[in-house]
């Protein structure tokens, strides 16, 4: 039988996608350094094992807390009681920086977030926009008004 480290799944089902992690390897390091495939896996699972601490860890500060979801802030006091205070600032501006772009990329952020036009272009189709929904309403009431006069033609 498999270890279960994490509620229902396996050691072997938890890991990270291989080539991004490998990707940020490579970038983290000088151009001329080569790492080996078995130093990059070890790396790897070094960073999986950390979450899994992490995750832990931020889990029973939530628990002490009587809380059921882990927030951010319940992370940040799992790495200072594991030892990795040192990193809690630039972990929180991490956060506050992915927050930012998360909001902007959100349906409620910035003015033209989510979009591929310039201002130019939007106010260009606000105008065409606008100019479409005076047509309808003019070809309503244009319609409202004719059918007034028909109507007196008829009785006549």
């Amino acid at each position: 039988m498999e270890p279960m480290d994490i509620v229902g799944k396996s050691k072997e089902d938890v890991s990270l996608p291989k080539a991004t992690m490998f990707k940020i390897i490579k970038e983290m390091l000088p151009p001329d350094v080569r790492v080996a495939r078995d130093a990059q896996d070890l790396i790897v699972e070094c960073c999986v094992e950390f979450i899994n601490l992490v995750s832990s860890e931020s889990n029973e500060v939530c628990s002490r807390e009587d809380k059921r979801t882990i927030a951010p802030e319940h992370v940040l006091k799992a790495l200072e009681v594991l030892g990795f205070g040192e990193y809690i600032e630039e972990v929180y501006a991490a956060y506050e920086q992915h927050r930012l772009e998360t909001l902007q990329d959100s349906p409620k952020g910035g003015k033209f977030s989510g979009t591929e036009m310039t201002e130019e272009e939007a106010l260009a189709e606000q105008q065409r926009m606008f100019a479409e929904a005076r047509a309808r309403m003019n070809n309503g009431l244009n319609l409202q008004q004719k059918q007034p006069d028909s109507e007196h033609t008829s009785d006549s």
